[in-house]
């Protein structure tokens, strides 16, 4: 159905004038502040009509529902559907494989440090440049010893 075929002034006319005899309604149930409300609905499609904002919202809302049509019913959309899900698979395959690899290359590393000479070395730089900064050994009782004295602070102990 087109734009054209529809009868859009009485029903819109007719709309809204079933919204203003609910907004009455709303009025003496609900009070003035549920009337006008009910009201100011009531009036839209009379002035969606008026000012041709019918046309561009009928336009609007038959391209979305023709665009999630074609994208539902059509075999060649789910297809890329389908291609695209094998594709996430794949990557994550891929990277738990490669996660695999890569743990087994550290857990054979040592031996190869041994055979070898560092890397480091043989660029030119210092080895110390190229050395893991060593991390401070804390000891347990560091771990706790701030939340001890917040504790202490509060009186809690």
């Amino acid at each position: 159905m087109t734009f054209e075929q529809i009868a859009w002034l009485p029903l819109c006319a007719g709309l809204t004038a079933v919204g203003v005899v609910l907004a009455f309604l709303a009025f003496r149930r609900r009070g003035a502040a549920a009337g006008l409300r009910a009201t100011a609905w009531a009036l839209l499609p009379l002035a969606a009509y008026l000012t041709n904002a019918l046309k561009t919202l009928w336009n609007i809302v038959s391209s979305i529902v023709g665009f999630v049509t074609g994208l539902v019913l059509s075999p060649t959309v789910w297809a890329g559907v389908a291609l695209a899900g094998l594709s996430v698979v794949l990557f994550l395959v891929s990277g738990v494989m490669r996660g695999r690899t890569l743990r087994m290359g550290r857990r054979s590393r040592p031996e190869r440090k041994a055979a070898a000479p560092a890397p480091a070395a043989q660029a030119g730089r210092p080895a110390e440049v190229t050395k893991p900064m060593a991390r401070p050994v804390e000891s347990k009782n560091d771990d706790f010893s701030d939340i001890e004295d917040i504790l202490k602070k509060r009186g809690i102990s």
